[in-house]
């Protein structure tokens, strides 16, 4: 395999050391909800869907923003703010309080994100996107695998509260951010003081408009990963099993995309997203199953495996529909129509949890992941 450039490199450590801090805090979150703050599934829900539709509409801007200049200013302000934000989790009084907290940590996200993604394109081959975005998001899963590690030892041999875990995080989250600040550099293109083109939809190609309207219909098939979690509870796992298991299930998802990114260099990343989309309805379908504890076990780590697989491919995609100029502000947009049906995505599925169970929650999204993945075969064929 070709060497990958020295800023993928870098931004791959920057999200080894963020996502370790993150997951020491992320998988708390339904623990601390049904414990303490003494909420339910549709809390949950809202929560995850406003954090992920505040970070959605930042993402859009600041990537139109990053393409007239460097992006590694809007890199750092957000890996930043996430890491200032997140360790104060643990003092939330109420759920609202907690959304809140959440909303700030994720503006960070959308500060950063399509920035961040634009910035890997700009400095990589288009032979080599796929294994890039596949080693960017391996790495992410890798510090997510280390960080609920981290957090389960020190619940269950440390014996800190859960508050103290997450404010702990404040010191990997801390590494990222100085990894950002000192080490990585803008790529060529990103260092040029270019003009900055208008924030307009119609300016996308046309083949990547068609590409994202069907990304942002899959994203109502997307349910939160801390529903594992929340079903591990309901089951009655204890909180360090279900640290583990969420260690175990990023550390699946790790291995599995940087295998995603190499395939879809090899077959056309329009292909990869068909196996992904497919593979990851399967793994709906296997969590919806789930009745005991150990079948929680064994359908989190294959669903870990089978959802892995496309998590690099979408943004590789991205970057090959669009021109050099128009990379941040597609990256923005991207992250704009997945996130902004967050919101309902979540409270449905939670509502839907609530009323009717887990089992149909889960079978109703891999409906909707099936459906969305054989319209591939007929949308991306036509915007090509």
């Amino acid at each position: 395999m070709r060497r990958l450039p020295a800023t993928v490199v870098t931004l791959g450590f920057v999200s080894f050391f963020n996502d370790l801090a993150s997951e020491m805090v992320t998988p708390l979150v339904p623990l601390v909800l049904a414990g303490a703050l003494g909420a339910g599934p549709v809390a949950l829900g809202v929560i995850e869907g406003v954090a992920e539709a505040v970070s959605a509409w930042l993402k859009v801007w600041a990537g139109a923003r990053s393409d007239g200049g460097a992006r590694k200013p809007w890199v750092l302000a957000g890996y930043a703010l996430s890491n200032l934000v997140r360790p104060l989790f643990g003092v939330a009084g109420s759920w609202l309080q907690l959304a809140s907290l959440r909303a700030v940590d994720r503006v960070g996200k959308g500060l950063r994100s399509a920035p961040r993604d634009a910035l890997v394109a700009d400095a990589t081959p288009q032979a080599l996107r796929g294994t890039a975005y596949g080693f960017h998001r391996a790495m992410d899963n890798a510090g997510a695998f280390l960080g609920a590690l981290v957090a389960a030892a020190a619940v269950a041999w440390g014996g800190l509260a859960l508050p103290q875990v997450m404010l702990w995080s404040a010191v990997p989250g801390a590494i990222g951010v100085l990894l950002v600040w000192r080490v990585l550099r803008d790529a060529p293109r990103a260092a040029e003081a270019a003009k900055r083109p208008p924030l307009r939809w119609a300016l996308l190609p046309r083949a990547l408009r068609g590409y994202l309207v069907l990304v942002a219909a899959f994203g109502l098939a997307r349910a939160s990963e801390t529903f594992v979690v929340w079903r591990g509870h309901e089951l009655g796992c204890s909180a360090a099993s279900l640290l583990v298991l969420w260690a175990l299930m990023s550390l699946a998802k790790s291995g599995a995309a940087m295998l995603g990114g190499r395939l879809a260099d090899h077959i056309g990343a329009r292909a990869m997203l068909r196996v992904g989309w497919a593979a990851l309805a399967l793994g709906y379908l296997l969590l919806g199953g789930v009745t005991t504890a150990g079948q929680l076990w064994a359908a989190a780590l294959a669903y870990g495996v089978l959802a892995g697989l496309s998590e690099g491919v979408e943004r590789a995609l991205v970057g090959a529909l669009v021109p050099a100029a128009l990379r941040g502000s597609a990256f923005g947009w991207y992250y704009l129509l997945s996130g902004a049906v967050a919101i309902p995505a979540g409270a449905a599925f939670g509502a839907v949890w609530q009323a009717a169970g887990a089992a149909t929650a889960f079978c109703l999204v891999a409906a909707l992941a099936g459906m969305c993945t054989l319209a591939t075969r007929y949308w991306l064929k036509e915007t090509n």
